[in-house]
This record gives structure tokens, sequence and C-alpha cells, in this order.
């Protein structure tokens, strides 16, 4: 080999032996989750969903072993928490991927340290449909409350119901269901006879349910973040009449979530609701999902958060393909967008204007299947977007 030959060959060699180091850095992927307190399940959900991708799928990803570092954000309500734990994962951890958020006020939060760190950050749960807005950095893979919200508004209101009263949580998806529901809801036909916005945090619902049954409404729509919360709702509509008054409940699918299905019990028995994701949508690629899941968390149940999170880490290891192992933020967010997949709960896409999830979302009934309640598909609809963005 000639002089020069050796003296341009020495560049490349050692550009390619960057790119091979390069590679062989770990992954690091931070979670920041509720793992305490009100909203423990959901960061068990989420964190269930990444451990079991990385079980039937690899620890490496683009030749990059994934190191999963998780941070307790408990509440989930306190953007000051998950704030400054987001700023010490980018710092001390030097974390290549910001993930998990269980609720609004904790991804808002972060989203300023995923702009300045200039870190991907893939939402696997919290759910107002601005959140995206927060950061050029921002991908979703869970859902947003208008696109829930829009088609069970709908469905109601072409079939017998004319009125609802709409109770809803005090911050920002309450928000959003509230308005997307009377949107719908009137849009069809419907007329909205009154509205309430309850505290996040152990609201009495006694004289809440006073003032929705002297309305008389046809149906309530309801949303609250799943949990005792949910549970304490349906328990006393039941305990105080509602139910045996005729008003029936509509709501998004956050009700009758699988985690929390069996302590709600027999109230929910026939309850409508639209949503995303459940446990027994007819598909191979949920069947192989809630088989292996059975196997990994015997005594869960898998729910839309652990699927969101499952296919938070499909994305975060489809865009590493395309980036050569890079997690660089402007390069990862441009392969995000327009990706996409066949998830346990279907058909999605990411959005690429949005960086939302594109999905079937599905109108359900609460039914007893072998003994246990089970949301049960009826209809759907497919290829839906956020309707809370333009």
């Amino acid at each position: 080999m000639t002089l020069r030959r050796t003296l341009l060959a020495a560049p490349l060699a050692w550009l390619a032996l960057a790119g091979t180091l390069h590679a062989a850095e770990p992954l690091k992927i931070g979670l920041v989750v509720p793992m305490s307190g009100p909203f423990a399940a959901y960061g068990k959900q989420i964190e269930h969903g990444v451990r079991l991708y990385l079980a039937l799928n690899g620890d490496t990803m683009s030749g990059r072993k994934v190191e999963i570092i998780v941070r307790d954000d408990a509440p989930g309500t306190s953007g000051e928490i998950s704030k400054r734990l987001a700023q010490e994962l980018v710092v001390n951890d030097k974390v290549d991927v910001l993930a998990g958020f269980g609720l609004t006020p904790a991804a808002f939060a972060a989203a300023p340290v995923a702009t300045q760190g200039r870190r991907p950050m893939v939402v696997m749960n919290a759910a107002t449909s601005a959140l995206t807005k927060a950061s050029p950095y921002i991908v979703r893979t869970s859902h947003t409350l208008p696109q829930d919200t829009a088609p069970v508004a709908t469905w109601a209101a072409k079939n017998g119901i004319r009125t609802a009263y709409t109770v809803v949580a005090d911050f920002g998806p309450g928000h959003d269901a509230e308005e997307q529901f009377k949107k719908s809801f009137t849009a069809a036909g419907g007329k909205i006879v009154g509205e309430l916005r309850v505290p996040v945090k152990n609201p009495d619902f006694a004289p809440f349910l006073q003032r929705v049954r002297d309305a008389a409404p046809q149906a309530v729509f309801l949303f609250l973040p799943p949990g005792a919360d949910t549970i304490a709702f349906m328990k006393n509509f039941a305990d105080r009449g509602l139910a045996a008054a005729g008003i029936k409940v509509v709501a998004t699918g956050d009700l009758t979530d699988e985690d929390i299905l069996d302590a709600l019990g027999e109230p929910v028995l026939g309850v409508v609701t639209a949503f995303h994701y459940a446990q027994a949508h007819k598909s191979p690629e949920n069947m192989a999902y809630t088989e292996a899941y059975a196997k990994a968390y015997p005594k869960d149940r898998p729910n839309f958060m652990s699927v969101a999170a499952f296919d938070g880490m499909r994305l975060i290891a489809e865009t590493l393909k395309k980036t050569g192992g890079s997690a660089e933020a402007e390069a990862f967010v441009a392969a995000a967008k327009g990706l996409s997949w066949v998830s346990p709960r279907g058909k999605v896409s990411i959005d690429p204007e949005t960086r939302d999830i594109v999905q079937t979302v599905y109108i359900r009934r609460v039914e007893k299947v072998g003994g246990r309640l089970q949301n049960v598909e009826f209809d759907a609809v497919p290829d839906f977007r956020d309707p809370g963005k333009p």
C-alpha cells in the first residue's frame, strides 16, 4: 500500500471503529413513572410492558444493549418531582431516551427537560391532547382523551341517548374529554343538561351524584383517572339509585380498565365505553401478547398502559433501525414520524404532523365472559387521529 493510500485509509478506519464503539454503547432509557402512592398501578403496568418487550425481543436494539433506569415520581401529579427526576436522568445518568409519564402533569413538567437536553421523550400514557406541542421531541404511543371520547359521544347520540350530564376530573385530560364529548354529542343531535368537574384527589361523590340525579339525564359521560376513584364512583352510582332510575353510564375505556375491572364488579355490567385496547381484543398479536403477559405477570391483567409501553419500546427499536442506532433527538423524531406496525391493539402508526398515535378506537360493552368481566368490542372506528388538534 502506498503512503498516500495509507493516509487516506487511516481516517476511514477510525470512522469505522468509532461507529462500532458508538453502536456498542448501552442505550439508556429513563423511565419516569409513579411506582408508589395512589397511581402505583400505572407505573407497574408501564414497567411490565417495557420489560415484556425486552423479554420477547431481546435486550439489544441496533447492537446497543438496553438499560432501563426507573425513577418513581409518585404521586405522579406533582410536576416538580417529575421534572427533577427527568433532569437527573439526563444530567447524571446520561440517558439517551426519556420515557413513561403516567399522568399529564408529569409529562408537561418534563417536556422542557427533553427540549433543553435534546432527548427523545416517548410518552406511554399521559393523554392531554396538547402535550405533543410542549416539546418537538415528544412522540406518544398511548392515546389522547379526545381520540377516545369522540367515538363514544357519537355512538351514544346515534343509539337513543338524547340527554347527557358530563362528570370529569378537574385537570387537563378531564377538560379535554369534557370538551370533546360536548362537541361530538351535540353535533350528533344530543343535548348536554349539566356538567361537573370533580377534584382529582379523593373527591366525595355524594353531592355530585345528587345533582346528576336531580337533572335526570338519560346518561352520564364519565372520565376519572382509573383507580380507587372510579371504583368509588360506580359503587356510589349504584348505591344512590342512579342505575335503578335508568341513567346509563358512557365513558372512555379508562373507567373499565382491566387493572381494576374485577374490583369494579357488578355495577359496571352493561357500561359502554370507547377505547383503543381491551384484553379481550381478538387478534393473533393480542393472543400472543396476553399469553406472554400472563406467564410473566400471573397476578395481573394486561391493560392499555402496558400495551402503550410495549409499543413505546417497539417504536424505539424500529426508530433506531432507521437511524443506525443513533438516539440523537432530531434524527430520532424524524425517523419515528410515519412509522407503522401491528400492535396487540391492532394497526397503529405515528402521525407525522402531530407525533401522536393513529389507531382504531373500539366501542365496547362490559360483559361476563367465562365468569369474568371483560370489555367486549362490538364496533370500531379505524385509523382514528386525535380530533383535539386541527
